[in-house]
């Protein structure tokens, strides 16, 4: 039985999302009829023209369009690039900032109609229900264009588009998103024009110059600090940016789908299927790939599981902007991806190559070709975009935005991670090939992306900790089994284990090459084929080989799936990274020295490691009510969510109370701090010991405790009284010691009674956002510790503690530590009066 399907882009699994554009409506023309003039009268000796898909036209200040018949109600992908921006933006020069579909047809009266295309019908069906899904399903009307003329062998026509690009419309203005980062508001007709066409033959590329009103006021998107205005805005009140719009035709004959899985790491585009036989709407989900298929001649051997070359390979350009040391290094982070490839069935599938600068052929515009972009910006980021086909996942157009400032990003994770180990990473500047290798690693990971993996978190949980020390096996197998993870370096292996620099980078590993494996593995079968077998490789691959797993991207709470991390083990590892870091302060000072440095190279390496511990101490935390979750079909055994086990949450409990609770004084070198900061405030260990209280005694952590309790019984689990009793002990460890409170402590107790009285009142009165995102939008929400024993556990604990501190204060010997604990049982005791609005007398 046929079925009809409509096909939706999806923002959730890293598709790009077309929102709403908070742009100008697009207006048709009237609809007077306007004669068509022969071809010579509107295309004269004097046109200048370009052929390609539509061959473009330009007379004057006018241009045109010249469109095949053949490409009529054909869909063309429509996406918007930045090419220039004002100096101190936010967004950058090659980003994409828009994407939709569009399609041109006949209409009436010597019209042209282009159509948004937002819901697509595949193919056509004998269902019933066929009629009902096309007849609530048309593709507005974006745009009415007069046919101006008639093609020489009357198969093309003419039509003018010097307004539709020229002026404001939801096609050729910035996007709401662009418009609304820069603080632009309304556009300057008479400051933006078409600066050039070009056309080339899958696509056409059209640049303008465009001008906006801009107030010059702060910045603010929602969930980010606000930002200052540019300064054009703060200066002129107006802000000029180049947009390029690109039109690119898309495949006739859409690729075969592999049906997505939540079980291997790929983005996805889908469908929602209808048909006569349905109880429900379908979703048919399918993985965003490029079309990687063997020869004809070759197809045989394919089958017989030789290694062959593809029909067409993958191949990416390096951006000629980029300078030449780091362009073998860019080559090797493409090629690096051949391996995987091997896995499924082809060899040589993905090449790097040079610009060929001096080919006037060849253009970085022209959609046939894969570039990584260079990009001079002060950010220390880089990023992997595809643009796919959405009626089967097909990428028919991808590149790599390679910032210029990821260097610093690189050289400051590899000289707090890596350099106990590697005598080559403490330098202020790197050497050529080192940081060469570091591009190559970086590049590995977007090219990933680009080819259409997601990231896999919970790839380096799959090693064990001590195996990062064990020269031998972390040389032959790296230290994690995915370069998709933010796994960066062995930050665990120690100095006197003389683990080279192949224990230390990111590779491709066991899952990258599986997984490429699994999703571009040819299969020439039916569709319903392809998704059982592919499934049977999931169940059979995951049996065989655990390690195989993929850990979603670390959204889940589940302390396996986290970034920047290493091991099976998180309070191990972090032990080995602290130990590490502690070697890094003791030589801080000699690694950062350059001549009349100001200090500067020291304070940005200690900022460094002051992060590296919180990131550390964070990783633990996690383990804390953490919930394993592991995606499972009903043909695998076992539970989809477990709590960590008790034993695991204790141990991270004890680790946050020895290494980050109790005053970590090997960040505090006061021979380092003189040199970097006025002593006007606490610094960085009483803010890192601030947000990891905060992060343990947050509602996520308290409320999963009492509800796993509640699930699955006390009994071997680690409860929210087990939690609160040890962290106190940690924290208030002086009521037994009797020992002075030193400031960091005095602070941190202070922070202790105030997290409490905000976790009381998170679950009495307030919403939080994670009730939301398990939640219906709409509905009144309540807290996720609302309606729980947490309140009144919390507020019995703190008048246990009152009456603690109270039994012990006519011991106290240390004025401010006396001081600070009669300053703590006013605190407790007001907070207490509050809550119940009673009058607060004074101890």
């Amino acid at each position: 039985m046929k079925k009809i399907t409509i096909i939706f882009l999806l923002g959730w699994f890293g598709v790009l999302n077309v929102q709403a554009q908070d742009q100008p409506a697009v207006t048709e023309k009237p609809a007077a009829t306007v004669a068509i003039k022969s071809y010579s009268a509107v295309i004269t000796a004097n046109t200048i023209s370009k052929p390609g898909l539509f061959t473009i036209h330009k007379n004057d200040d006018k241009y045109y369009f010249e469109i095949p018949d053949s490409v009529l109600e054909r869909e063309l992908l429509v996406t918007s690039w930045i090419v220039k921006v004002p100096g101190g933006s936010p967004v950058y020069g090659g980003e994409l900032v828009n994407q939709q579909v569009i399609s041109f047809e006949k209409g009436t009266a010597g019209k042209i109609f282009m159509r948004l295309v937002t819901i697509i019908n595949a193919a056509d069906s004998t269902n019933i229900i066929s009629t009902a899904v096309r007849n609530s399903n048309i593709d507005p009307i974006a745009m009415v264009f007069d046919i101006r003329a008639r093609g020489k062998d009357n198969n093309s026509s003419v039509i003018e588009v010097t307004d539709f690009f020229q002026k404001d419309n939801s096609f050729s203005a910035a996007p709401g998103g662009l418009k609304k980062a820069l603080g632009l508001t309304n556009p300057f007709a008479d400051r933006t024009a078409i600066k050039s066409m070009n056309a080339y033959p899958i696509n056409v590329e059209v640049k303008t110059v465009r001008t906006y009103a801009a107030t010059g006021a702060q910045v603010q998107l929602p969930g980010m600090p606000a930002r200052p205005a540019l300064e054009a805005a703060k200066e002129g009140g107006a802000i000029t940016i180049e947009l390029s719009i690109s039109i690119m035709l898309m495949p006739k004959t859409p690729m075969a789908t592999r049906k997505f899985d939540y079980r291997v790491g790929y983005f996805a585009g889908g469908y929602k299927v209808y048909s006569d036989d349905q109880q429900k709407v379908r979703d048919d989900l399918h993985i965003v790939r490029y079309r990687l298929e063997p020869k004809a001649e070759d197809m045989m051997k394919y089958k017989r599981g030789e290694l062959v070359e593809p029909k067409e390979q993958i191949v990416y350009y390096v951006d000629p902007a980029t300078p030449k040391q780091w362009r073998s290094y860019v080559i090797a982070g493409i090629n690096d991806w051949n391996i995987a490839f091997e896995k499924a069935g082809f060899k040589n599938a993905i090449v790097g190559k040079e610009w060929p600068e001096n080919d006037t052929t060849m253009s970085l515009e022209d959609a046939r070709y894969k570039v990584v972009r260079y990009l001079p910006s002060d950010v220390a980021n880089a990023y992997g975009p595809n643009i796919h086909d959405p009626r089967s996942g097909e990428i028919l157009q991808s590149y790599v935005g390679w910032y210029h400032n990821i260097m610093k990003l690189l050289h400051d994770w590899y000289f707090v991670q890596a350099a106990p180990i590697d005598p080559e990473a403490r330098k202020m500047t790197f050497s050529t090939d080192l940081m060469g290798k570091l591009i190559q690693f970086a590049v590995s990971h977007e090219v990933g992306h680009t080819l259409g993996l997601r990231h896999n978190m919970g790839s380096s949980n799959l090693t064990p900790v001590e195996k990062l020390r064990d020269k031998k096996w972390v040389e032959a197998n790296g230290h994690t089994v995915s370069i998709m993870d933010y796994a960066r370096f062995n930050y665990v292996a120690q100095p006197e284990d003389n683990i080279s620099e192949a224990g230390i980078m990111p590779r491709i590993g066991m899952y990258d090459k599986w997984a490429i494996q699994w999703g571009y593995r040819y299969m020439d079968v039916s569709k319903e084929e392809d998704a059982k077998i592919s499934s049977k490789w999931i169940l059979d691959s995951l049996k065989a080989n655990p390690k195989l797993w993929f850990g979603g991207e670390g959204r889940n709470f589940d302390a396996r799936c986290q970034t920047e991390d290493l091991g099976d083990n998180s309070m191990k590892a972090s032990e080995y990274g602290i130990k590490n870091l502690k070697y890094v302060m003791a030589h801080l000072q000699e690694w950062t020295k350059e001549d009349n440095d100001t200090y500067k190279n020291l304070l940005d390496m200690y900022r460094q490691v002051a992060s590296q511990f919180q990131r550390y101490s964070l990783h633990v935390t996690m383990n804390v009510a953490s919930v394993y979750e592991q995606v499972k079909t009903v043909e695998q055994p076992g539970d989809v969510y477990i709590p960590a086990k008790k034993e695991l949450q204790k141990e991270a409990v004890a680790f946050l109370n020895r290494e980050v609770f109790q005053t970590p004084t090997w960040l505090l070198d006061n021979d380092i701090l003189n040199k970097l900061s006025n002593p006007v405030r606490m610094g960085s260990v009483s803010a890192i010991q601030e947000r990891v209280l905060e992060q343990l005694l947050s509602d996520r952590v308290l409320n999963s405790l009492v509800m796993t309790t509640q699930r699955n019984g006390s009994a071997s689990l680690y409860t929210l009284e087990e939690l609160i009793t040890d962290v106190k002990k940690g924290i208030w460890k002086e009521l037994e010691t009797n020992k002075p409170i030193d400031i960091y402590r005095r602070n941190l107790q202070k922070n202790y009674v105030s997290q409490l009285f905000a976790a009381i009142r998170e679950a009495e009165y307030s919403t939080h956002g994670i009730a939301i995102l398990f939640g219906a939008i709409g509905e009144e929400m309540l807290p996720i510790t609302g309606n729980t024993d947490i309140p009144s556990y919390l507020s019995l604990h703190l008048e246990k503690l009152s009456a603690e501190i109270k039994s012990v204060l006519p011991r106290v010997t240390d004025k401010d530590s006396k001081d600070h604990l009669q300053y703590v049982l006013q605190v407790i005791k007001e907070g207490m009066a509050t809550r119940f609005n009673e009058p607060v007398k004074k101890v």
